[in-house]
């Protein structure tokens, strides 16, 4: 086993978490500048380890804190980690983990991550070789010169110590100890003794006066019985009489207290009555004055409507004369229109015809006439140019001016076939646009007809729908008087209900059902009274054992009560008890099978989910009969036993009871509120539904009133359109004349462009023909003869053109008047006509509420309805009247029945009042008579163990002649006033004592001669013990001296009382001792040292004699000695070669290997600034300070020598 590593955190200068690299099995040398905290580092590890640092003051705990920049360090540990592989520690693992954490307020250790006690570290540490009474495996600064220093005396008890005396001294001082105490323990046993053997001899002569008393005390003990059994005999019959009236009083109490119940419950049954009565009444009210205010709405709107219906009936006569003078006129002109346009048919073809006519004959006229012109040019031409080319040349040009012409003039002629196709399709939707304008007003009358149909219905569709309002708001009123009478019920119940509980709960419970909504948790059920139902006949049993507990909260885990107890504590909204279902473990008693018998658990009716929660408060308690069945069941099974009437008897005895007021019963009071609450949420919800269905009938009839308005503005619109469509219209008739107008002008134009296309095309001809002829001054004769009767077909054709064209003039003329006349008189008159007929309707515009003359039927219509509604409404008002007629005679009747039964109430609760005060009175003077019986009881018991005479001795003596009896004895008893009742008692107890004493005292004989004998081995022991250990550490002083000098020579001197002049005694010499007689340690007085530096021969000295460095290598020789007697798992060495000579310095470090090497011998931890510990070093380590800190690194031996080598400079 060996140090493996080493954590140290906050202890001294290492602050911050240190962890020092795995230590080698054998040598390790720690190298550091002073103050560096090598010693702070040897220190944390004797803080783990050893005894050092016990019982510690907060000063000296303060110190033991890192003190340095920063935050201050409030606790430090250090934690050693030991190799186990040879399991010398026993706990079964490779490592063993051994803290100690120290605070100002704390020291703690723990192994293996685990608290343990300090005990159990030193007992595991000794265990494992750690030897209390060798200090020596840790070896600090000045150990070595406080062994050079120590005196002989000294040297000697630091032997005992290392040979484990101190075991021995403590057996021996604590068995001395208790010989003492068994030495005053028999001195005063001897003591006792004495006085008891006097006190023996006293009481020998009180006991014959003694007998003569007893025998006058046991007759008057035996009086006395009698009497007091008389009188018990006595109170025990009035008992009996006053538990028999008690009975029948509660009897008849409980026959009062039901049927005061009764009368109760039927007394609140009749306020219900009364309630839903009067608000019955008030609803009535309510309908009473809306149906009035109904009924006044309809009368207004009926003479309004009978107003109508006058004026509509008295224009009727108007209209009609005015429609048959309309009628006629539309006859008229329909003919007459018909007449002009017979004619006007029979007349276009003639027209047309001659129209033809005159442009064939007027075409044939332009085609001559161009002919003879071409000719009559042709032969102007020949006279003007002198040569063909000439000509020629004109004529080229000229036939061009003529192709541009023609160009242009087909150009024009595409454009306006093109303008008489768009007037033509202008002319016939304008004819088509006219056609429909004239069968709009021609079908007037139908549309608006039906408009006004449309209208009607719509008008009787909001009416509807207004009727359903109405019915609705009376609906509304009524939930509204509803829920404000739910509402104040509900708030008397909470009232009536916060009035059973205190505040904290009250408030606690109200804010919780808002935080339940707030936080949306599911988990939270609600109390125990609202989550069960109870029969009447238990509900006081059940109330009785709940108590607060009926207010107790069930929710569905910790986690929601947590969470509800932080809002309510951080709302600071109350308080309350909370049951969370995972948390409940309840245990149900075992119930009496009997008939007498009821586990109230399963009277009460809860939901299967809450089944902990109910058999945690009700689960141990039955219901019976009366209190003497209860109290029986109570004592013989353990559980509570409780009446129907709440009296109640627990498993200890104790009994409980009194008058429960059924009128403040908590759990009718949870019912009020829930059956309030309900019916308020209930008539709140219908309220609410019955005001949507409002808005939404309002939005119903904003629509149909919307509807009803476009319809309206719909046929006003259809009123009004006919105006403008008839200018419209004479607009489209004149426009459609001038298209027709602008559409023969465009023809016209087109045929002359015609005929001047087919004249410059003859030209163009002629120009080309006259080109390909040859050149000539004259015309041929051919063209002369052309040009001759051109001349002549041109006359006759001129004469044919005027006669057909006046002809066609008087057609045209007698067309365009009859065109006129349709057109701008009769049809613009008939336009005129028919419009006229809605126009005159409408004179005079809309009366009396804007109805028009022809709304008659609709009118009619409309008094017939609400005639009906009037009718309709007249009939529920007299039903509503009926009806508060009818609640008045039953409200009247049930008030008076409610004052009977108060006033039966009231005699009633007198009656249970002077029941009450009966039953006090039996009860007090119960109270008395079994005070009496108590005290009889108690004197009998004070009477001691009677005689069996005394049941029987005096039974038939009349009680006077025992009184005088026991008189006469009193007297007798005066005279043995000065004997010592207790002689007898006192003899037997002082005889008992006087026997314990002595056989104690003969235990502590015993018992002292034992310890005489463990003592006298004890010293034995510690003899050999010291001797062997004194043997063994002089053997190894001497070999270890002489590895160290191998010149030399070193050995260990006993001293003695005998010869303290004696400068020499060889302590290995056992022979001598024997032959001297001064064997024996307590003959030892001191333990020195002899050695001799430069020859085993020469004159050894004393310790005293030697140099500083001589004297330090005794030491460390001494140490190795006392070492390698009780070796240790590991040494701990601290700068032990400070003072030694360089030679003396490597044979030590030497020996240090030599140990470290061996199996048997353990690990080494050293210090140095000296270079020949490196040498032989398996590790290094260095030690830096810095900021205040100390740090442990591992270094190379290289560098370890190089700080030292700088440490010498």
């Amino acid at each position: 086993m060996h140090i493996k590593q080493i954590i140290i955190q906050g202890f001294k200068s290492y602050n911050e978490q240190t962890v020092i690299e795995p230590f080698s099995p054998k040598c390790n040398i720690i190298v550091g500048r002073n103050g560096s905290g090598k010693s702070n580092f040897f220190a944390a590890i004797r803080f783990v380890l050893s005894d050092a640092y016990t019982q510690m003051g907060r000063e000296e705990r303060q110190a033991l804190l890192h003190e340095g920049s920063g935050s201050a360090v409030m606790s430090a540990y250090v934690e050693i980690i030991f190799d186990n592989s040879d399991e010398r520690f026993p706990t079964g693992r490779d490592e063993v983990v051994l803290r100690r954490t120290i605070g100002l307020k704390k020291d703690e250790y723990t192994l293996d991550r685990k608290n343990v006690s300090k005990s159990d570290v030193m007992n595991l540490l000794e265990s494992a070789g750690f030897s209390r009474s060798n200090p020596y495996y840790i070896v600090p600064q000045g150990r070595v010169t406080t062994l050079t220093n120590m005196k002989d005396a000294e040297r000697l008890l630091l032997l005992k110590e290392v040979a484990g005396t101190q075991v021995y001294e403590q057996r021996r001082t604590e068995s001395l100890r208790i010989m003492d105490d068994t030495d005053n323990k028999r001195a005063k046993i001897d003591e006792l003794l004495k006085y008891i053997e006097d006190r023996l001899g006293e009481l020998e002569e009180e006991k014959e006066e003694l007998r003569g008393y007893q025998e006058k005390d046991r007759e008057r003990r035996c009086l006395e019985y009698t009497i007091y059994h008389r009188e018990q005999v006595e109170i025990g019959n009035a008992l009996d009489q006053i538990e028999e009236g008690r009975q029948r009083g509660l009897e008849m109490n409980e026959d009062s207290r039901e049927l005061f119940v009764q009368r109760e419950a039927e007394i609140q049954e009749l306020d219900r009555r009364i309630a839903a009565r009067k608000q019955e009444a008030e609803l009535l009210k309510v309908d009473k004055t809306q149906l009035e205010e109904e009924r006044r709405e309809h009368v207004r709107h009926r003479a309004q409507i009978e107003l109508d219906v006058k004026a509509l009936t008295a224009d009727q006569g108007h209209l009609l004369e005015a429609k048959r003078r309309y009628e006629e006129e539309l006859r008229e002109l329909t003919t007459a229109i018909a007449e002009r346009e017979e004619e006007l048919e029979g007349l276009l073809p003639e027209y047309n015809e001659k129209k033809e006519q005159e442009q064939l004959l007027k075409q044939e006229l332009a085609e001559a006439d161009a002919a003879r012109q071409r000719l009559y040019a042709k032969q102007g031409r020949n006279t003007q140019f002198r040569s063909k080319k000439e000509r020629d040349d004109w004529l080229r040009k000229e036939i061009g001016e003529c192709q541009d012409t023609l160009t242009k003039r087909k150009a024009n002629k595409t454009n306006l076939e093109k303008e008489i196709v768009g007037t033509e399709k202008a002319i016939q939707k304008l004819e088509k646009d006219i056609e429909q304008a004239r069968e709009k007003l021609d079908g007037r009358t139908e549309a608006l007809d039906g408009v006004s149909e449309d209208v009607a219905s719509k008008r009787a569709i909001r009416d509807k729908l207004m009727d359903e309002r109405k019915e609705l708001w009376r609906k509304d009123a009524k939930l509204d008087s509803t829920v404000d009478t739910a509402r104040r019920e509900l708030e008397k119940a909470e009232r009536a209900l916060s009035a059973t509980m205190d505040s904290n709960t009250t408030r606690g419970l109200k804010a919780i059902r808002r935080i339940k909504e707030q936080l949306g948790l599911s988990g939270c059920y609600g109390t125990l009274a609202e989550l069960m139902d109870v029969e009447d006949r238990y509900r006081t049993a059940v109330e009785v054992t709940a108590g607060q507990s009926l207010f107790h909260y069930v929710v569905d885990n910790d986690e929601t009560a947590t969470a509800v107890l932080t809002q309510l504590n951080r709302e600071r909204s109350g308080r309350l008890t909370f049951m969370p279902l995972n948390r409940l473990k309840p245990r149900l008693a075992h119930f009496p099978v009997a008939n007498d018998v009821v586990p109230m658990i399963e009277k009460v009716k809860y939901d299967e989910e809450y089944r902990k929660a109910f058999e945690q408060v009700f689960g141990k308690t039955i219901i019976c009969p009366d209190l003497n069945v209860a109290a029986q069941y109570a004592r013989s099974h353990g559980v509570s036993a409780i009446t129907l009437a709440g009296d109640r008897a627990d498993k200890k005895g104790a009994l409980t009871g009194g008058y429960h007021d059924p009128r403040r019963s908590r759990l009718e009071a949870v019912k009020a509120v829930k059956q309030w609450q309900d019916t308020f949420e209930t008539q709140s919800a219908e309220s609410t539904g019955i005001k949507r269905e409002l808005e939404r009938k309002d939005q119903e009839i904003t629509r149909a009133v919307g509807e009803l308005q476009m319809a309206e503005a719909g046929r006003a619109q259809v009123e009004s359109s006919y105006g403008p469509l008839r200018a419209e219209l004479q607009g489209m008739v004149a426009s459609l004349g001038q298209l027709k107008d602008s559409l023969e002008r465009k023809i016209k134009s087109l045929e002359n462009v015609d005929a001047s296309l087919k004249s410059l095309q003859e030209q163009l001809d002629a120009y080309q023909a006259e080109i390909n002829s040859g050149f000539k001054k004259t015309l041929t004769a051919e063209e002369e003869a052309s040009l001759e009767e051109l001349a002549q077909r041109c006359q006759e054709l001129r004469k044919q053109v005027g006669v057909v064209s006046t002809e066609r003039a008087e057609k045209e003329s007698r067309k365009s008047i009859l065109e006129v006349e349709l057109r701008e008189n009769l049809r613009m008159r008939l336009d005129q006509l028919k419009g006229q007929s809605m126009d005159n309707l409408d004179t005079g515009g809309s009366r009396r509420g804007g109805r028009r003359r022809g709304d008659l039927n609709e009118t009619k219509n409309e008094l017939k309805r609400v005639q009906e509604l009037i009718a309709k409404v007249e009939k529920s008002l007299a039903d509503v009247e009926e009806g508060i007629s009818v609640a008045k005679k039953d409200l009247d009747a049930l008030e008076k029945q409610k004052s009977e039964h108060q006033a039966a109430q009231q005699d009633e609760a007198r009656n249970i009042e002077r029941q009450k005060k009966r039953i006090e009175k039996s009860m007090a003077k119960r109270a008395l008579l079994q005070e009496k019986a108590t005290e009889c009881s108690r004197n009998i018991r004070d009477l001691g163990v009677l005689p069996d005479e005394a049941f029987e001795k005096f039974d038939r003596v009349e009680s006077n002649k025992v009184v005088k009896q026991l008189h006469k004895v009193n007297e007798a008893l005066k005279k043995f006033s000065h004997v010592n009742k207790k002689a007898f008692e006192q003899y037997n107890n002082f005889t008992k004592q006087r026997d314990t004493l002595q056989k104690r005292r003969q235990e502590l004989d015993v018992s002292q001669a034992s310890i005489e004998d463990l003592i006298q081995v004890l010293d034995q022991r510690k003899d050999e013990a010291i001797e062997r250990t004194f043997r063994q550490v002089s053997k190894d002083f001497a070999e270890i001296f002489e590895k160290l000098v191998p010149a030399g020579r070193g050995r260990l001197v006993i001293q003695r009382k005998a010869d303290r002049n004696v400068n020499e005694d060889d302590s290995d010499d056992e022979g001598a001792d024997q032959r001297n007689g001064n064997g024996g340690v307590e003959n030892y007085t001191g333990v020195g040292i002899s050695v001799s530096f430069n020859s085993r021969h020469d004159e050894q000295q004393r310790i005293q004699q030697l140099s500083g460095g001589q004297k330090s290598l005794c030491a460390l020789a001494l140490i190795f000695a006392i070492q390698q007697c009780d070796p240790a798992p590991f040494y701990l060495f601290d700068e032990v070669d400070a003072n030694l000579d360089a030679q003396y310095r490597t044979a030590v470090a030497h020996m240090v290997k030599s140990l470290s090497s061996r199996n048997e011998n353990g690990q080494f931890i050293c210090t140095t600034f000296r270079p020949e510990l490196v040498h032989v070093a398996d590790k290094h380590y260095g030690v830096l300070h810095k900021n205040k800190m100390s740090t442990v690194d591992a270094v190379t031996k290289e560098e370890a020598l190089e700080f030292i080598e700088g440490q010498k400079v």
